[in-house]
């Protein structure tokens, strides 16, 4: 299949004009990003469903939270390492290098959190997300204990356990709409 120019390889076109408080946040990510994400392009089609999506989004990655903002993108990363999603593996990848200051931790998140020189909070929070992703249904309150024995409150676990969950879904739906990254993310932070 030749692939379009478009965020998906489905036909949903963006509502076109954009309403002016969606335009103003596009602008927004043009001038902060040097882009608008692909993620937010192709919502666009549904502007109450891009609401929906970058609400939730902003509240698990921007909000206040136990957890820093590389934190949250290293879940981001695992989770999305694990179910091999392709947008989401370049798009939080590029942010993880980004925020650390690190590219090779950003590549060993990518491929595999395990071998990198986590500490031992880091290690536990990956370990959970990575619990949450592959076998939700076995974690107990061992594994919660775990996480409260490295530092975290009750309310990080929660919010581990949110951000885990969400990238899980929206891994699925940039596989299944088969989402491509913006180019620029490629090269960022190397």
């Amino acid at each position: 299949m030749t692939r379009k120019d478009t965020p998906t390889a489905l036909d949903l076109p963006m509502v076109t004009p954009l309403p002016a408080a969606t335009q103003k946040y596009f602008d927004i990510c043009q001038d902060k990003l040097g882009m608008v994400p692909n993620v937010l392009q192709a919502y666009a089609f549904d502007i109450d469903k891009l609401n929906a999506f970058t609400t939730i989004y902003n509240d698990m990655m921007l909000a206040d939270s136990g957890l820093s903002k590389l934190e949250r993108e290293m879940i981001a990363v695992v989770v999305s390492s694990i179910n091999g999603c392709f947008y989401c593996l370049t798009a939080h990848g590029a942010t993880v290098r980004e925020l650390s200051g690190d590219p090779k931790l950003g590549e060993m998140m990518v491929m595999n959190y395990r071998v990198a020189d986590l500490d031992d909070r880091q290690r536990a929070m990956l370990d959970f997300s990575a619990k949450v992703t592959t076998d939700s249904r076995t974690i107990d309150d061992a594994d919660r204990q775990a996480l409260r024995d490295v530092g975290f409150s009750d309310r990080d676990i929660w919010d581990i356990a949110s951000v885990a969950a969400f990238f899980n879904m929206t891994n699925r739906v940039a596989s299944a709409t088969d989402m491509h990254p913006n180019e620029e993310y490629h090269a960022q932070a190397r």
